[in-house]
């Protein structure tokens, strides 16, 4: 399963690793600022170290390469989920390989190998580990359960729902209450993501997501019914439902508002 990130369902999605050039300039970026920061943070230190003395200046120099190295990207990796600006730049996120987004220890993992396979050797272990692998993790990578993947700007796909014409009556006529909402987030995200996925994967999990539909979905939809088919047709059905049910609520709303400001027992309002 090279060619894609395994999630949390055992299905493959078809996002495959960014490429060698935009990780590299991605990394670039990176080290660029890191690189600002560093020699500004060592500009402060020096004033710190001639008010406060020579003694300072190891525990101080330590401080500032800490806080660069490994806290700074650390926090930012982690507060935007993979995307640190150079990463943001190129379109590229760094994703754990189930597909999920990096948390703290994945962050810090990959910033404490990169002082060594990106600051100490200049790169160089980085790039030759980065050439060698299918995925082109760098060591970080491999020992965090990461590696970048293009997002194509970023932009999430959202499903476009419509009501099966075949399914109409029966959607009409189904008992959907029971259907929680995080299932039908699941299978509205599924949905969505189904073109971009690994077809037998695909297969796999709209046929699961419809079993599980199925059993809360009185009567169940007519035999030989298309897991997807049946799926987008609970969405539409579930959706039109909660728009007419918005829409009452929004009647009586507005019936008890009025209700709410005319004054009791046929005193005149003076305001009409």
């Amino acid at each position: 399963m090279d060619d894609g990130i395994v999630i949390g369902e055992g299905v493959v999605l078809d996002a495959r690793p960014a490429s060698f050039a935009t990780r590299m300039l991605g990394s670039a970026l990176d080290i660029a600022v890191q690189g600002a920061v560093l020699l500004v943070l060592l500009w402060l230190a020096t004033g710190s170290v001639a008010v406060g003395g020579e003694d300072i200046a190891p525990a101080l120099l330590v401080s500032v390469l800490v806080l660069v190295m490994v806290v700074v990207p650390t926090t930012v990796e982690t507060l935007t989920r993979g995307r640190s600006l150079g990463k943001l730049a190129t379109g590229i996120r760094v994703v754990r390989d189930d597909g999920g987004p990096v948390r703290v220890r994945h962050a810090f993992i990959r910033a404490l190998v990169g002082v060594g396979e990106l600051w100490l050797t200049f790169g160089t272990v980085a790039l030759v580990a980065s050439l060698t692998n299918t995925k082109g993790k760098r060591i970080g990578d491999m020992l965090a359960g990461t590696y970048a993947i293009r997002i194509r700007g970023g932009r999430s796909t959202v499903a476009a729902v419509y009501m099966p014409r075949p399914l109409a009556g029966w959607a009409a006529s189904a008992d959907m209450r029971r259907l929680p909402d995080g299932l039908a987030l699941a299978v509205r995200q599924f949905l969505a993501r189904g073109q971009r996925m690994n077809e037998t994967s695909r297969v796999r999990m709209g046929q699961d997501l419809a079993g599980r539909v199925e059993k809360l979905v009185a009567p169940g939809p007519p035999p030989g019914t298309p897991p997807e088919t049946f799926l987008m047709a609970v969405l539409a059905e579930r959706r039109s439902r909660e728009w007419a049910a918005a829409q009452r609520a929004r009647s009586v709303a507005a019936e008890q508002a009025e209700t709410v400001r005319t004054l009791p027992y046929g005193i005149p309002d003076p305001a009409r």
